[in-house]
C-alpha cells in the first residue's frame, strides 16, 4: 500500500508538473478548470447575495475601471503567449463590498472582491492598482487551483504517515503523526507566503502593462505597515511575507517588472 501512494505521488507530480508563466515557477495542478471554475462562479454569486454591495457609485466605477483595464493586459499577454483557451475561460468581475475589513480577494476565474476597509490603504488610482493586479495575479497563476492540489497531496501525505507506523506502538504513532501534522502546516503556509510574493511581482507587472505607477504597490506595504498594530507572528508561521519583506521585494523587482512590462506591450 505504501508503494502504490508513493507511486501515486509521483505519477502526479509528473502528469502535473507546469510553469508559471513570466515567473517561471514550477508548479503542481490536478485541479482542471473544468472542475474548480463552475464552483468558483457559483460561490462567488452567493457571497454577493450574502453581503453588502457598495451603493458609492464614483468608488465603484474607479475600482472596475481599474480592474477592467488590469484583466485587458493579462488577456492581451494570454493571447500573445498561446494561451488563448485559458483566456478564453476567464470571467472577469470587480465587486465592492461595505465592510470595514482591509482585504481584498479573487476567485479561480477572475471573480474579485474589494472591502471598502482597503481603499484608504490604497489611498488613489495607483493604490487601488496595486491591490488589484496582486489579486488578478492569483487568478492568472492558478493559486487557488494549486492550493487545492496541494491540499490533496497532505491528504495522501497522512494516510502513508498512518500506513507507516501502522504496526507501532501507539506513543511512535502519536509521535509521528504530531510531527507530520506540524510539518505539514508549516509547509502549507509557506506555499501560501510563495503564492503571495509571486502574486506581488505578477501584479506589479501587470498594473504597469495597464499604464499605472508601480511605485504605489510599495507606498501600499508601506501604507499597510503603518497601520499595523499589534505584535506580528514570526514571518515562517504567517501565511502572507511581512510588510518589510514585501516593501523589499518589490523595490528590488521594480526594474524588472519595468522591464517585462515594456516587453509584453509590444507583443
Amino acid at each position: 500500500m505504501k508503494k502504490i501512494i508513493s507511486l501515486a505521488v509521483i505519477f502526479l507530480f509528473v502528469v502535473s508538473c507546469s510553469t508559471v508563466p513570466i515567473t517561471g515557477r514550477q508548479r503542481i495542478n490536478i485541479v482542471s478548470d473544468a472542475e474548480i471554475l463552475p464552483a468558483s462562479f457559483a460561490q462567488y454569486e452567493g457571497f454577493l447575495k450574502e453581503n453588502k454591495i457598495s451603493t458609492n457609485t464614483k468608488a465603484t466605477n474607479e475600482l472596475q475601471n481599474v480592474g477592467l483595464n488590469i484583466s485587458k493586459a493579462v488577456d492581451k499577454f494570454m493571447r500573445a503567449n498561446g494561451m488563448v483557451s485559458e483566456a478564453n475561460s476567464y470571467r472577469w468581475e470587480f465587486n465592492l463590498i461595505e465592510d470595514e475589513n482591509v482585504n481584498a480577494w479573487a476567485l479561480p476565474g477572475g471573480k474579485v472582491v474589494f472591502y471598502t476597509g482597503i481603499l484608504p490603504i490604497c489611498d488613489n488610482i495607483d493604490g487601488i492598482a496595486a491591490v488589484m493586479g496582486h489579486e488578478v495575479a492569483h487568478a492568472f497563476a492558478k493559486h487557488g487551483q494549486e492550493r487545492m492540489t496541494s491540499s490533496y497531496g497532505q491528504q495522501l501525505g497522512g494516510i502513508a504517515v498512518a500506513i507507516s507506523t501502522n504496526n507501532k506502538d501507539p506513543k511512535t504513532q502519536t509521535l509521528w503523526n504530531t510531527i507530520y501534522g506540524i510539518g505539514s502546516q508549516v509547509g502549507m503556509l509557506a506555499y501560501s507566503r510563495t503564492h503571495e510574493t509571486e502574486a506581488d511581482k505578477l501584479g506589479m507587472v501587470f498594473m504597469i502593462m495597464a499604464g499605472y505607477k508601480p511605485q504605489e504597490a510599495i507606498n501600499v506595504w508601506i501604507r499597510m505597515s503603518e497601520r499595523a498594530s499589534g505584535g506580528a507572528p514570526p514571518e515562517f508561521l504567517s501565511t502572507h511575507p511581512s510588510n518589510e519583506t514585501r516593501i523589499k521585494n518589490l523595490k528590488d523587482y521594480l526594474p524588472t517588472a519595468v522591464s517585462l512590462a515594456k516587453k509584453y506591450n509590444t507583443q
